[in-house]
């Protein structure tokens, strides 16, 4: 009876004032979860951003100019855990929100409630971290990995809200990793095995079991901080009998992992884009699967390889150093049947699989970039340069970033049943490729020659890369408000999509019929 009381109580409550707010308050429909993780991930994208606009204009030349050193590190700190944290993760977990359920024939995400709850407590934790901006002291100034004993020494007053934010954003990130594993395991529709589930969804359970994995883990060493803090523990004070090295340590045993949980997913939806404007099924799509579980075990016994400055044995580094290596050969697979899968196909060139072939050539320059820091006596001349910074943007931005505007064109029109502009999305894409390019290669060179990374203030030789680096991070910049107006302007007043979208985008039909129920898209004779 109370639950027949309940329903009508629901029913009624859409019908009030607060229909629109109480729709997205207090939803459990995994697409309207989905779209609000989209939007707060936006807005954490733009804000993010800024920071890093901040950034650059001080360093387009020489010299003091804008902000104090203080900010400055207030910046590269902020910047780094809301793209990290902010931006790119909860992207990925809109995408998961979506796609999943309909990937595998579910009729929602497995346990809706949680799914509403992980949401809500990523704007508390983020309106937290932003707080410590204005706080006495000002927010964290120690760049986003908030090594001790700098953080928990010398950190300002803030440091403790900063650790509860990221707690909270912790504590989302498991709830949304077991909502993804419980949904997969348990709901896919009948006849779908593990092995025909698309590759978005595998790529996805495996980022949901390192997320489990490693979220512990960071919570572990942010409460040891919180007790060095606050509590007279000596966890990482060498004075009291700690030692700073076991917060690398323990860190990176989070960190490292991370890297992989921001890029996992883009591999999987790069695996659903490109087969789609190839016209060819994705080739070795086991090879595929093992691969990405390959790279997710690795990801585990390479931590160190952050740390070989820190005076590791010989065996340490040789160890790391190798097992570091052997992480190319599972990502050397999964680009090898991209290009594969590309090969011979009828290929056309929409904004989606032009996102996608950058993300397959610039992941693999930043894949090269990562081999090079591998190489432990060299890494001693490339530690905390910005070759470093070079590196990791080439994963970050080119990777998880052009991995979700490569979604978002391909999907958009399934979630809104609008198509977007496809001018106005070559040119968001080249403005981003330019940019992208412009702002980060010169770093490589600056880094080689010697610039330390996190300074407000260089030497003169460094000057002419670091003002085409600036004009390029500002063009690209720039570029990301106008995907905004290319969303909004689909979202409002696009063209309807058609029922298949991409079926036939180079003006020929493709009329033969799917080799089975999960494959979006009909496999074509080939045109010669």
């Amino acid at each position: 009876m109370s639950a027949v009381i309940d329903t009508h109580h629901d029913e009624h409550e859409h019908h009030g004032p607060a229909k629109g707010f109480s729709r997205w308050l207090f939803t459990t429909n995994h697409k309207d979860i989905g779209s609000m993780y989209l939007i707060f991930s936006l807005v954490m994208f733009l804000l993010g951003g800024t920071m890093a606009m901040v950034i650059r204009a001080e360093l387009f030349q020489p010299g003091l100019q804008l902000v104090q050193p203080e900010f400055f590190n207030q910046m590269t700190t902020m910047h780094g855990l809301i793209m990290v944290f902010g931006a790119v993760m909860p992207t990925f977990v809109g995408l998961a929100n979506w796609m999943i359920p309909l990937m595998i024939g579910a009729p929602d995400m497995a346990l809706p409630r949680m799914n509403n709850w992980s949401f809500w407590i990523l704007p508390a934790a983020f309106g937290l971290l932003v707080s410590t901006l204005f706080m006495d002291g000002g927010a964290p100034n120690f760049g986003w990995t908030f090594y001790a004993p700098l953080s928990t020494t010398y950190g300002p007053p803030s440091t403790t809200f900063f650790i509860f934010a990221v707690h909270m954003a912790g504590i989302s990130s498991i709830m949304g990793a077991i909502n993804v594993i419980a949904t997969i395991l348990n709901m896919r529709a009948p006849g779908m095995t593990l092995m025909k589930m698309p590759l978005f969804v595998w790529t996805w359970l495996i980022t949901a079991f390192l997320l489990i994995a490693v979220m512990p883990v960071l919570a572990g060493v942010l409460t040891m901080m919180l007790m060095d803090i606050n509590f007279g523990t000596s966890f990482f004070d060498a004075a009291g009998g700690g030692d700073p090295v076991l917060f690398q340590h323990v860190f990176w045993f989070f960190g490292h992992p991370e890297v992989y949980i921001m890029i996992l997913p883009a591999f999987g939806a790069v695996s659903e884009i490109i087969p789609a404007f190839a016209r060819k099924r994705l080739f070795g799509y086991t090879s595929m699967v093992y691969a990405v579980a390959a790279i997710a075990f690795l990801s585990f016994i390479v931590w160190a390889h952050h740390m070989f400055t820190v005076g590791l044995p010989l065996a340490g580094e040789l160890f790391f150093m190798y097992a570091t290596m052997l992480i190319a050969v599972p990502t050397g697979v999964k680009v090898f049947n991209w290009v594969a899968t590309m090969f011979r196909g009828s290929m056309t060139f929409e904004t989606p699989m032009l996102f996608s072939i950058a993300f397959v050539i610039l992941f693999t320059i930043g894949g090269f970039s990562g081999l090079m820091l591998a190489i432990a006596p060299a890494d001693f001349q490339y530690h905390d340069t910005y070759f470093v910074v070079a590196h990791f943007h080439y994963v970050l931005v080119p990777g998880a970033i052009f991995g979700i505007f490569a979604s978002v064109y391909y999907w958009l029109p399934k979630w809104c049943g609008k198509m977007y502009d496809e001018v106005l999305g070559k040119t968001h894409f080249w403005l981003s490729f330019i940019g992208m390019n412009l702002a980060f290669f010169p770093m490589h060179f600056l880094g080689l020659a010697g610039m330390p990374r996190r300074i407000p203030d260089y030497a003169l030789q460094f000057a002419e890369f670091n003002l085409v680096s600036s004009v390029g991070a500002f063009m690209f910049g720039a570029t990301q408000v106008f995907f905004v107006f290319v969303v909004i302007k689909t979202v409002r007043s696009g063209v309807p999509a058609a029922a298949k979208p991409w079926e036939g985008a180079s003006g020929l039909e493709w009329t033969v019929p799917s080799p089975a129920p999960y494959h979006t898209f009909a496999t074509p004779p080939r045109v010669e």
